[in-house]
């Protein structure tokens, strides 16, 4: 494809026609769907994950308040965020704490909510590239606290261990399995093709594989599926994905950009 061909796809209208299956919780999916809305397409919003308030509300304020003092608190999602300043709105850290973000967008919610200097991945947003950053290579004897949702991907948590860091949990929120609706499973069984699925979750590959019809979960299938990572790229080839396009990082720009690129094989 020509530079100025490929620069028309990326602008105003590229990607209209398409349906754009958003696999994120409501909340988290704001600004993936306004870029998608931007690009032309439409939006179909299909949460392979929902969010509710941790059950045991005192655990996870005590949980918070002990994490306060920690050598290192990690805050895993903007999801983590929310809820843990829905449970303490004053929270706030000593000097001597680090506050660490899994990514861009957390750490802008923290920021909103008054915490500076937060350590961030410089890319992309997920537990390997906060491992790689020095500050969490020489972790041994730190007392470490994970802002987050019982279950999910225990990279960080495992690699931490390893470290000989003392790892705890804050349990702010919990993660449940979605129940789709008749409405949300009639407008995927009539959405529009060419049909562009996001996903930066293997937790929620797995969950919409258990939670939708046979024959919806393979229209995705046989459509375009954008991922995180390379290793959500196997996992999906694993669920007999085809046609896998692996964006920069989970960011909202760059899954846009993902499925513009992946929409770009039907305009040629």
């Amino acid at each position: 494809m020509s530079r100025p061909r490929y620069a028309r796809l990326r602008g105003i209208g590229a990607l209209a026609g398409a349906t754009v299956v958003l696999t994120r919780p409501a909340a988290s999916a704001q600004a993936l769907r306004r870029r998608i809305r931007a690009l032309g397409g439409v939006a179909l919003a299909l949460p392979g994950v929902s969010l509710r308030a941790c059950p045991d509300r005192a655990a996870a304020q005590t949980a918070l308040q002990q994490a306060r003092g920690a050598d290192l608190v990690v805050f895993i999602s903007p999801s983590a965020v929310r809820f843990a300043f829905a449970l303490d709105p004053k929270l706030r850290f000593t000097r001597a704490t680090q506050v660490c973000a899994i990514g861009a967008a957390t750490a802008r919610a923290l920021l909103r909510r008054g915490v500076k200097n937060v350590l961030r991945p410089a890319a992309r947003a997920d537990s390997d590239a906060l491992l790689a950053l020095p500050e969490l290579a020489h972790v041994r004897g730190k007392r470490v606290v994970l802002v987050a949702a019982p279950g999910g991907r225990e990279l960080l948590a495992q690699t931490l261990h390893a470290r000989r860091a003392r790892v705890a949990y804050a349990h702010v929120y919990a993660r449940t399995a979605p129940r789709f609706t008749r409405r949300q499973l009639a407008a995927l069984e009539q959405a529009g093709a060419p049909l562009v699925t996001l996903l930066s979750s293997a937790e929620v590959l797995d969950n919409l594989r258990a939670a939708l019809p046979l024959d919806l979960f393979a229209r995705l299938a046989e459509g375009e599926l954008v991922v995180s990572s390379e290793r959500l790229a196997a996992a999906a080839r694993a669920s007999l994905f085809a046609n896998v396009h692996v964006a920069a990082s989970a960011l909202p720009a760059d899954l846009a950009a993902g499925a513009v690129a992946a929409l770009a094989r039907h305009r040629i």
